[in-house]
């Protein structure tokens, strides 16, 4: 029985893999060609400048496809970024598209969940009932329809989807587009690989405890993290249906912030209400910034130190904000590790459910295989590991931590629910006493990790999970990169706890030269416009001063 999984799980690998390889090479002939000057007039146009030139007849559709396409493949062959290929469905699309729509002649690319007609979303599972083809649009694709816009590729996941990498048999691994021997993030690594690369443009990705905004700080891309229900997700696939704990959202990602705001205020334009019954009716709004504003920086959770690449960008954008006029103040709100701690207990059985999905000897991400071994021991056994590290080790962080990590039932979830709920209010009280417009921090302590590091990284998850815990929308803009001079750890530095020497294993300015460190911006929940008009005035500080971020050549 176990022989004939193994064979059926691997079988399944190779045709999903031939499948993909069949639809590349039967392209055209001119998507298998080089890339053109037109085709690079195509691709260095922002969506602004080119929805209105497909509007006027200028730029045929078509094109706008085939430039894009032909980029994708390279990213593609580059970092292995990509799963579904829909190029030839998406040829008739471009052809037949609403010229009159907010994104007209727009190829969207998406990560791997979002359901798409007459295209699998496995999210790296080789069961049978993974690799059916959706039978119906999801939402947000009959609202990018309608736009004007199409999907014409899906992007690589971990297996999951509980991971800061994107790896899983089926797929194989993306890798960064600085750095082969990097990941690009998870668990929407692929489609930011894809957009850093310069292979499309609007990207669509989920985050439940960081997956949009991680993969946009370890690749150098932009996000805003949504608030539950401003962003469609009806449709979709998910391999933790019913987790509820701390719900994912759907989020846009893009390769610019001018091109992040056009996306927003497109979908938003077109009402996702009307297509999906989750969304709140709320058009979008014009937000006009106070001329001096208060920023709260959260320089250290408590449980993870950011390292001197990821502080250095924090400490770069204060001092312009500092320069500017505004009122910049280190903030002690209240306890990241308490967030953690709920956190991690309300997606504790998510572990099991994602889980669940896998066959004999199919490969699981190192991290979500710690976390599952660790929930199926013994509760008793976990309380000692605790007390050992509480009282013996006088680690009273990853005590903390590790003490509640079991499976829960109905009446504990509901406990934890409360817990949520009350630490949502403190931080509300919090922010209102102090008066803040933004909060910024780092989008995680290190740049990307190393391949296969999720092992002993997957906990250093705080500085993003916080603001899922939380419910606020969150962007990531990229602000500089990995120096190898100025980013050296220093020899005094010693790890206060057990998560904090892992993620450190990590670190390596030498290795890590060159690679994308972000910023995170914070407003609190449904400030979606308001988080987009933060980043704007952050990124023309930095041009302002000439250290705007460059992006990867196209």
């Amino acid at each position: 029985m176990v022989l004939f999984s193994y064979l059926a799980h691997r079988r399944a690998c190779l045709i999903k893999q031939k499948e993909r390889e069949e639809r590349i090479n039967n392209l055209p002939a001119e998507y298998h060609t080089a890339i053109t000057q037109k085709d690079r007039d195509i691709i260095n146009q922002d969506v602004v400048s080119l929805v209105a030139k497909v509007q006027s007849g200028h730029v045929n559709p078509e094109e706008v496809l085939l430039a894009y396409s032909k980029k994708a493949l390279h990213a593609h062959r580059a970092t292995n970024c990509l799963t579904e290929i829909m190029i030839s469905k998406a040829q008739t699309l471009a052809r037949d598209c609403n010229i009159s729509g907010p994104l007209a002649g727009m190829p969207i690319s998406m990560k791997d969940t979002v359901g798409v007609a007459g295209f699998a979303s496995c999210i790296g599972y080789s069961s049978p009932s993974w690799v059916v083809p959706f039978q119906k649009d999801a939402a947000i694709v009959r609202l990018l329809h309608d736009a004007g816009a199409y999907p014409f590729v899906k992007t690589n996941v971990p297996i999951t989807l509980l991971s800061f990498e994107s790896f899983s048999d089926i797929w194989g691994r993306s890798t960064n587009p600085y750095s082969n021997k990097h990941s690009p993030g998870g668990s929407t690594g692929g489609e930011a690989a894809l957009l850093a690369y310069g292979g499309s443009r609007l990207g669509i990705g989920t985050d439940v405890a960081g997956s949009v905004r991680i993969p946009a700080h370890y690749s150098g891309i932009y996000t805003v993290k949504s608030s539950m229900h401003r962003f469609l997700k009806a449709g979709n696939a998910s391999a933790l249906v019913g987790q509820e704990g701390i719900p994912a959202v759907y989020s846009p990602m893009t390769r610019t912030l001018e091109d992040l705001e056009t996306f927003w205020r497109a979908v938003v334009s077109m009402k996702p209400w009307e297509y999906d019954p989750s969304c709140v009716p709320i058009p979008w709004r014009t937000i006009n910034l106070p001329e001096r504003m208060k920023f709260g920086i959260l320089w250290d959770d408590g449980v993870v130190e950011p390292s001197p690449a990821c502080k250095r960008a924090l400490q770069t954008v204060t001092s312009l904000l500092e320069k500017q006029g505004h009122k910049v103040i280190a903030i002690a709100p209240p306890s990241p590790l308490k967030a953690l701690q709920i956190g991690s207990q309300l997606m504790a059985n998510a572990f099991i459910t994602g889980s669940s999905h896998i066959r004999w000897f199919e490969s699981n991400d190192p991290g979500v295989a710690t976390g599952l071994f660790a929930l199926k021991l013994p509760q008793i056994f976990m309380k000692l590991y605790a007390w050992f590290y509480r009282y013996l080790l006088r680690d009273s962080v990853y005590a903390t931590l590790v003490e509640g990590w079991h499976l829960k039932n109905g009446q504990e979830f509901y406990a934890l629910v409360g817990q949520r709920e009350d630490y949502r209010m403190q931080w509300f009280e919090y922010w209102q006493k102090e008066k803040l417009d933004f909060v910024l921090t780092v989008p995680n302590a290190l740049p990307a990790m190393k391949h296969r590091d999720s092992r002993r990284q997957w906990k250093s998850c705080g500085y993003t999970f916080l603001f899922n815990i939380l419910d606020y929308s969150a962007g990531v803009m990229p602000i500089t990169r990995v120096d190898r001079k100025l980013d050296r750890l220093s020899p005094a530095f010693r790890p206060r706890n057990k998560v904090e020497a892992d993620a450190y294993k990590g670190y390596d300015a030498e290795d890590m030269h060159g690679l994308p460190i972000g910023v995170q911006v914070v407003g609190r929940r449904l400030e979606e416009e308001k988080v987009l008009e933060g980043m704007k005035l952050i990124e023309s500080l930095l041009r302002s001063e000439g250290i705007a971020y460059v992006h990867m050549p196209t």
